[in-house]
């Protein structure tokens, strides 16, 4: 059962921070979710499942990223969540620290207070656990990468990021991006739902969107050595995304242009096709017909 939602406004919004003697960053681009109905969906979408699968009994683990004015903190505490919560902002930690030092003391609350991108993200939950956050535009590529890339990963991530780049994320074959083919190497993702400007307090010049990503299983990856090959050869692509393949990763990669064609060939990738247009599967197909790629280690 979803826990219910905070009944509120931008006014209570604005209210909290007065009293708390606080005020909206734009330095650390904060903008105050103040939108009940999109705050339960995004605990709807948080708790969904959260029972774990060999232990029925236990109520799940969730690591938040920018947990604000803690909102969606107290429906997940509300809901039986034991939650790990990592806060940039000095003034918000202690805040939060006081808000909820009961379920602190309990233990049912972990605060981290520092930038989430010092942290040691997967180890900070015990697993399976998932991840809710609504991430700035800048950070939202490295989170990604530290949560995906290396085991242990999340269970499942619940993440409100701007519309572009939850578009780009999701995006299909014909509009991918290195972001793109790296997410969705990982994991399914889906845009669960758009938020408009109006559901924040201050309200930001775009549009938002939550995002839900379910990692794969640990072993639908390719072994480490076929997968630094991988994303060399992804990075190589997408420096030049609108020319053709043939030439960009004969001038991008350090191989001979008929080993390229080659490799095109041999995966049925005509010479002519863009970057933007492979679907996971081919870059897979293409990497393995390429072989070991030298080089420097991928980002």
């Amino acid at each position: 059962m979803t826990p219910a939602a905070a009944r509120i406004d931008a006014a209570d919004v604005r209210a909290t921070l007065r009293a708390a003697g606080l005020r909206a960053r734009k330095s650390l681009s904060q903008n105050f979710l103040a939108d009940p109905e999109v705050l339960e969906a995004i605990l709807e979408a948080a708790t969904a499942d959260a029972e774990v699968a060999d232990d029925p009994g236990s109520p799940g683990r969730v690591l938040e990223i920018g947990p604000g004015l803690g909102f969606l903190t107290g429906g997940l505490l509300a809901g039986g969540a034991t939650v790990t919560a990592v806060e940039l902002d000095h003034g918000l930690a202690a805040f939060l620290h006081d808000r909820f030092g009961e379920a602190i003391e309990d233990g049912q609350l972990t605060l981290i207070g520092g930038d989430a991108l010092d942290q040691d993200l997967r180890h900070l939950v015990e697993p399976p656990y998932d991840v809710v956050a609504n991430l700035p535009y800048h950070i939202t590529s490295p989170i990604l990468h530290a949560l995906l890339g290396e085991a242990p990963r999340p269970r499942r991530l619940v993440l409100m990021v701007q519309r572009e780049v939850a578009e780009r994320i999701a995006a299909p074959p014909g509009r991918m991006s290195y972001l793109s083919v790296f997410v969705q190497y990982h994991a399914r993702v889906r845009v669960a739902f758009l938020v408009p400007p109006t559901a924040f307090e201050p309200s930001p010049a775009v549009e938002s969107a939550v995002i839900v990503v379910e990692p794969f299983a640990a072993d639908d990856r390719l072994p480490p050595d076929e997968e630094d090959s991988l994303w060399r050869l992804v990075q190589a692509a997408f420096r030049e995304r609108r020319k053709m393949l043939h030439n960009v990763l004969s001038r991008q990669l350090p191989v001979d242009a008929d080993r390229v064609d080659a490799a095109l060939e041999a995966c049925g990738i005509a010479r002519d096709r863009r970057p933007q247009t492979l679907a996971v599967g081919e870059w897979i197909a293409l990497a393995d017909a390429l072989g070991t790629l030298p080089g420097e280690d991928a980002a």
